[in-house]
């Protein structure tokens, strides 16, 4: 009977060591840093980010509106510009310790252009400051398919024209 005790006592430490080898030999997942959205994020100098950026458009080539959110945590007002076609530049300030949301909504500030892919592609979007730098960044295209998208689809304003030369 002895023997049947220390056997099971033996084989309990062993399936406990087991298992807590398991997780001393693999990641912890939850630790890595990733965008818990369909948008993607960049960093933008040290203290600046962009974040769950989307292209929200109906076709390649068509209107374009990129939704998401410019977030400054420095103590220093930033101008960052952001493109998505590289032709249309927009200007957004971001005061120093705030998010600016991106979009078509009340108290959203639009950034548009015309969309360099189809809905299902990637577009390189340009975001940065003259102080820190401009990247391109790889941003998901989506269109109205999926209902949280179709209002923004329907909101996309005309591109602006632009003015004759004097």
């Amino acid at each position: 009977m002895k023997t049947t005790v220390l056997v099971r006592a033996a084989a309990a430490a062993l399936i406990a060591l087991a298992l807590a080898a398991c997780s001393a030999i693999n990641p912890i997942t939850t630790q890595n840093r990733y965008a818990p959205s369909d948008g993607v994020q960049t960093q933008i100098g040290d203290d600046a980010k962009a974040l769950n950026l989307l292209v929200v458009t109906t076709a390649k080539d068509a209107p374009a509106v990129l939704t998401g959110s410019l977030y400054n945590g420095g103590s220093t007002d930033l101008n960052i510009t952001v493109s998505i076609d590289g032709t249309i530049v927009d200007t957004v300030p971001v005061a120093a310790g705030s998010t600016v949301q991106l979009g078509t909504g009340e108290n959203q500030t639009l950034v548009q252009g015309t969309s360099p892919a189809a809905p299902g592609g990637l577009a390189g979007v340009w975001v940065g400051t003259l102080e820190l730098g401009t990247a391109q960044v790889q941003v998901p295209v989506v269109d109205g398919t999926l209902d949280e998208y179709a209002g923004i689809v329907d909101s996309i304003p005309p591109l602006p024209t632009a003015s004759p030369a004097a």
